[in-house]
């Protein structure tokens, strides 16, 4: 039996067993290339599927009790503006294009929060450069 002298602050765990450097830490568990990969092409796959269900993920906003209403999708495309008659007053233009503004604005915000949701359960919250192509 190997008995190891200890020149570290007591408390941490240490790296060296028997004169043998010991694996430990986060994400040094397998350091196989090929598994890495295969795990990366497998989040892709899942990221690719995700995008393609937000095409068709719906979010609704109204603005001005109702008046003016946008159906979004979580991929930032506008598929409906609902706009109720009695907000149409030729002499309040204004009004319904801030109401307008306002609907869409909404709707692309919440398709973006939804999207961000989805493809960040993923990614286990990973701060991935280019913000995931959102």
């Amino acid at each position: 039996m190997v008995k190891l002298k200890r020149n570290r602050p007591s408390g941490g765990p240490s790296n060296v067993v028997a004169g043998k450097k010991r694996g430990g830490g986060a994400g040094r568990g397998n350091n196989d290339p090929n598994q890495m990969i295969a795990q990366m092409q497998k989040i892709q796959e899942q990221m690719e599927q995700t995008q393609a269900e937000l095409d068709n993920e719906e979010v609704t906003a109204s603005v001005g009790g109702g008046m003016v209403t946008v159906v979004a999708t979580a991929n930032q495309e506008i598929r409906a503006v609902t706009i109720q008659p009695e907000v149409l007053d030729p002499d309040d233009i204004d009004m319904l294009q801030d109401l307008i503004v306002s609907a869409v604005n909404d709707a692309l915000q919440q398709g973006k929060a939804l999207a961000e949701e989805r493809m960040g359960a993923l990614t286990g919250g990973l701060n991935l450069p280019g913000g995931l192509g959102l």
